[in-house]
């Protein structure tokens, strides 16, 4: 029986117990052996527990200074068949095991990762540019994942209800609707689908796959994985949960892992038959093309999806500035941007805006640009040039429809990366880059008076996942809490406006065009998304 659940909570800790060079040091280290052990390797797809190559292989590069982090496969349409088959065929057994078996299983995977926590954040850092803190973060996370929903499953049984209808002593000739009649015993029950396609993404390519494929496996379903392949590779991490599925126990064959392009590896698991349901995060397109293709073939697929977000903070002029500006910077331009919770936009109190705009200032001159494996740099590369392309596009069009007030340049810094300055930009509402997903270092920034029009600008856009306000007001804190339109919300948070979601405290979960189920992960409704459930009565 797992015990009850606590977050890992690993920097807070050392930060607390007065420990933060040892924290440094054992990330520093992990850096170390894994620069001088685990990079440049090829590395196998995983199908049925064997290792199997292909014809092609792909090249995955650190997007901090471009060394080569390994060679992967290039997964073909037929090996991801393969893959299907095993998952299908691992399937009876895995989902015939007891509930209490599979959660023991990942209670295990959480000790697993949390020994190897900064080795496996060190390869994080290095695979998609974050900073230790943010890497650590994320595979705390994972842990956390691993753990709630062993906790999970456990506290609600299985996810079994049972109950009964008493006989009765009168007697009918022909039966109807709620006719009286013998006991009846009665299981509610919810039992896994089959084989679940898991497309994780390149931004949090341990902890969202993590939570993904645990919330699958761990009801009973068997898993195809396809980490992040093409432009923007995460190879390595998605090879280090196979390796740490493994050890735990999950069974050769209940997890698979295939890398390659989406164009076969996800659209297949999209197209074929076999599969189930899919578990997704990435871009709003690419979702719901998958369940256009899917559904317009035919296929009843479930689909767990989280699509992206453009989310706002409102600042009143009743707000703390130094707590907006502090939780607002760090949302903007944590991790460059590159977040589906990242704060993209600010309406500000017109009588206040400049006074914000120039704290906001202040405060992101501070941050230092540079490698993210460095402990003084804050803001490391964009993912990849493709991102910097994107970048420098959107800076010129900020030029034309509004003001650059801060950034906008691309950064030279002697690294084969592409560092940015974080941006901060100033129009009116109605300008695209207040509605459209950029996945960048851009905040766009416009004035209010009246707190009601606020409101309605923030949800004035497709997305509805975070978004976050300041303000010492009641009466105006309780009107964002009824009409804000997004499934994770803050008041006053100094850490982050909008991003930092903590598992088992606030579930995160996207509205309107950010999700389809509203059901959030690390929370306890998350698992019974991937779970259909059946009515069993015996009559006695």
């Amino acid at each position: 029986m797992p015990a009850d659940f606590k977050n890992e909570f690993t920097y807070k800790k050392f930060l607390e117990e007065g420990r933060e060079d040892e924290f440094d040091k054992l990330f520093e280290d992990a850096v170390g052996m894994v620069t001088n052990e685990m990079l440049g390797k090829k590395h196998p797809l995983y199908i049925g527990g064997n290792e199997v190559f292909s014809h092609e292989e792909l090249s995955e590069y650190s997007p901090i200074d471009k060394n080569l982090v390994g060679k992967f496969q290039k997964g073909t349409r037929e090996q991801v068949k393969e893959a299907i088959k095993a998952a299908e065929e691992a399937f009876p057994a895995w989902s015939g095991m007891d509930y209490r078996d599979r959660a023991a299983i990942f209670e295990k995977a959480a000790g697993i990762l949390s020994r190897r926590k900064f080795e496996v954040s060190a390869i994080l850092s290095i695979e998609n540019g974050k900073s230790r803190y943010e890497s650590v973060g994320e595979v705390d996370e994972a842990i956390d994942f691993f753990r709630y929903y062993a906790i999970e499953i456990i506290k609600n049984k299985g996810y079994i209800r049972k109950s009964s209808l008493k006989a009765s002593t009168a007697k009918v000739k022909s039966g109807f609707q709620g006719a009286p009649g013998k006991e009846e015993k009665v299981n509610v029950v919810l039992r896994p689908y089959g084989v679940f396609g898991v497309i994780g993404p390149f931004n949090f390519p341990i902890s969202i796959p993590a939570g993904m494929s645990s919330g699958a496996l761990i009801t009973g379903n068997t898993v195809v994985f396809k980490p992040s392949s093409t432009d923007n590779m995460t190879m390595l991490t998605g090879v280090e949960l196979y390796k740490i599925f493994e050890e735990a126990g999950v069974p050769k064959g209940a997890f698979n892992l295939v890398t390659g392009p989406g164009s076969e590896i996800g659209d297949e698991l999209v197209i074929n038959p076999d599969v189930k349901g899919i578990a997704f995060t990435g871009s709003k397109e690419i979702g719901i093309g998958m369940i256009k293709k899917a559904y317009g073939l035919g296929l009843q697929k479930s689909f767990v999806a989280e699509m992206g977000g453009k989310n706002p903070a409102i600042v009143s002029k009743y707000a703390d500035l130094d707590e907006a500006v502090s939780g607002i910077s760090s949302a903007a331009f944590g991790y460059c941007g590159q977040k589906c919770s990242a704060c993209s936009r600010v309406y500000v109190h017109a009588s206040i805006k400049e006074e914000f705009i120039s704290k906001l200032l202040d405060k992101v001159r501070t941050f230092k640009i540079g490698n993210p494996l460095s402990k003084d740099n804050y803001i490391g590369p964009l993912i990849s040039h493709s991102a910097l392309d994107k970048y420098n596009k959107t800076v010129e069009e900020g030029k034309t429809s509004g003001r650059i007030v801060y950034g906008g340049k691309h950064m030279e810094l002697g690294l084969d990366g592409a560092y940015v300055e974080p941006t901060i930009f100033e129009a009116e509402h109605n300008n695209r880059l207040f509605h459209d997903e950029l996945f960048l270092p851009f905040l766009a920034i416009a004035q209010y008076k009246d707190f009601a029009d606020a409101i309605k600008m923030a949800n004035d856009v497709p997305y509805g996942l975070t978004a976050g306000l300041y303000s010492k007001k009641k009466s105006e804190i309780k009107e964002f809490m009824d009409n804000i339109e997004a499934g994770v919300v803050y008041v006053n948070r100094g850490t982050s406006a909008t991003t930092g979601a903590i598992v088992g405290l606030q579930t995160f979960v996207g509205w309107k065009e950010s999700g389809l189920t509203g059901k959030g992960t690390g929370s306890k409704f998350y698992l019974q998304q991937f779970m259909r459930e059946q009515s069993r009565t015996i009559v006695k």
